[in-house]
């Protein structure tokens, strides 16, 4: 279902945000006080507006109860980011998501009008951390509470075994969810007599230290 999203900030982490909203088919206002920022991203918007969104009027020209989810990307100013995430609950905004760079702004944040705070910068280094902890490691999704999807080179102890000969699940606590071959195609429909093979890679859910163990 396409959705309709307000950007507010239009640095690198707004700007990466809008364009990969635009790839999934959503519509995107993106919003910045600077006409550079702007002009970088209006091929990935839907509508693009330059204002200062401390100014409640401007906030409010926009709509804000028409979308489905304001962003507050703004990483330079966090008075601003503030000031702005409150001002989207007041007028009443859906769903509120503000970009934070420690705990004590997220308590902020959340304390005044924001539904959800995100930490790219924090998500990024603990995903290059178990990314590049293991040369067997091609990707990572963290869940929470430790658990994560890791994407792993099948190893070579276990190549033309079964899945189910493997028992996995009770000796290593971890779930198989899917395998890839070498083309890089998903194969979702695991069994327990499928036979693993070489060259692929599998998308392993559990706790990162049990698959840490398998490798």
């Amino acid at each position: 279902m396409k959705k309709n999203f307000l950007i507010i900030g239009a640095g690198r982490f707004g700007r990466y945000a809008a364009i990969r909203l635009h790839d999934l088919g959503h519509q995107v206002m993106v919003v910045d006080k600077e006409e550079s920022r702007i002009n970088k991203i209006m091929l990935f918007a839907s509508d693009a507006r330059i204002g200062d969104s401390t100014d409640k009027a401007f906030l409010q020209s926009l709509g804000v109860r028409n979308f489905d989810a304001c962003l507050v990307t703004i990483g330079d100013d966090f008075l601003s980011s503030l000031q702005t995430t409150f001002t989207l609950q007041e007028l009443g905004a859906r769903e509120v998501i503000a970009r934070a760079t420690s705990s004590r702004q997220e308590k902020f944040l959340l304390r005044n009008g924001a539904d959800a705070v995100v930490f790219p910068e924090r998500e990024l280094g603990f995903w290059t951390a178990i990314r590049y902890s293991s040369d067997s490691i091609s990707n990572y999704v963290d869940l929470s509470d430790g658990y994560g999807i890791l994407e792993i080179n099948v190893p070579e102890r276990w190549i033309g075994r079964k899945i189910g000969d493997l028992n996995v699940r009770r000796k290593y606590h971890v779930n198989i969810l899917g395998l890839r071959n070498e083309q890089g195609r998903p194969d979702m429909d695991i069994r327990s007599d499928t036979t693993l093979q070489q060259g692929q890679t599998m998308l392993v859910l559990g706790k990162t230290e049990h698959v840490q163990k398998i490798l």
